[in-house]
């Protein structure tokens, strides 16, 4: 009887991002996300409900909320934070699945989120203080205590937490490995964290020619370290449209890249790298008898943690296999 061998399977979300505001309290050398706050230019409610009504048949089940951070002292972090439980429910409400991204949270508004989202997520970045000359010299919230303590608190809820560190932004190797191990750590007490983003920094287009990008040779070989730090259970992840290289995409894959994350339509951190088509990644892929296949921005192994009105949504999508 001929046999006939199962296609690896590489996973991403079918997403769509929604944004609350670009104002953000931090000034990152190399961000591409932030703009200056105006007022009154929050996201109104009516005009997400509306994007979500448009989206709603079109097989999309993660819908992620970004955010930039707000200060923890500002008079409208109250509101801010109503804003985001409110979208949650209303993206609840029309049956998607919320993933909340919206930088550094308390330990109580965590708590909070926690009831109207299926899974919430935090880039550590880079846990080496080096950076707060540099890049982060004028970024309050990366400093690296703060961002690992928001990793504490979502371990200690038992939130489905996905974190990542960002590469090429003045640390060097040593550093980005430490932050790995600084990461597992972490899941060694908690068991919470289902990916982590190995994310090359990529500069605005315009300002390629003056930034060095993360060479080829060096994200392989430090994918083949991050899969020796981090456990099984944790799924590694890169942002495929950061890789316009098929080939170099291929090989990152090769080397222990699991899952492409969440592809929308617009890559809101990164908005002058657009994705590829799922048609041409599973074209890509399949080169290397490689399959591409959907997920839920909450693995099945997560899901008994979240409330009874939560895991049957997360059911019904599965039932439905609107994920598959």
């Amino acid at each position: 009887m001929k046999e006939f061998k199962t296609m690896k399977k590489i996973t991403y979300s079918p997403s769509y991002t929604i944004v609350i505001t670009y104002e953000c309290f931090n000034y990152c050398t190399y961000c591409n996300f932030r703009i200056n706050p105006q007022l009154g230019d929050w996201l109104k409610l009516t005009k997400a409900k509306k994007t979500l009504e448009e989206i709603s048949n079109k097989s999309i089940s993660e819908i992620l909320i970004l955010s930039g951070e707000i200060h923890p002292r500002s008079p409208e972090r109250k509101l801010w934070l109503q804003n985001i439980y409110y979208l949650c429910e209303i993206a609840l409400s029309m049956n998607f699945l919320p993933h909340i991204n919206v930088g550094l949270l308390t330990y109580t508004e965590m708590k909070i989120l926690q009831k109207v989202s299926i899974s919430m997520g935090l880039m550590i970045e880079q846990s080496t203080p080096i950076l707060l000359d540099n890049a982060h010299y004028n970024a309050p919230s990366k400093i690296p205590n703060l961002r690992l303590q928001h990793l504490e608190f979502a371990g200690k809820l038992q939130i489905p937490f996905t974190t990542g560190v960002l590469l090429n932004i003045g640390e060097k190797e040593k550093n980005s490995l430490d932050t790995l191990r600084k990461i597992n750590l972490v899941e060694q007490q908690w068991n919470n964290i289902q990916e982590v983003i190995l994310q090359p920094h990529s500069p605005e287009v315009e300002k390629k020619l003056h930034k060095s990008i993360f060479n080829q040779y060096q994200l392989v070989k430090f994918i083949n370290k991050a899969k020796n730090i981090l456990p099984a259970s944790i799924k590694l992840q890169l942002p495929p449209n950061l890789i316009q290289d098929p080939n170099y995409l291929l090989r990152c894959v090769q080397a222990g890249i699991q899952d492409l994350g969440g592809i929308s339509p617009k890559d809101e951190i990164n908005p002058n790298y657009s994705h590829f088509s799922k048609e041409k990644l599973s074209k890509i892929l399949k080169t290397k008898k490689l399959t591409l296949t959907t997920r839920l921005p909450i693995y099945s192994n997560y899901k008994n943690r979240l409330s009874e009105n939560l895991q049957k949504l997360v059911n019904f999508w599965q039932r439905n296999k609107k994920s598959t």
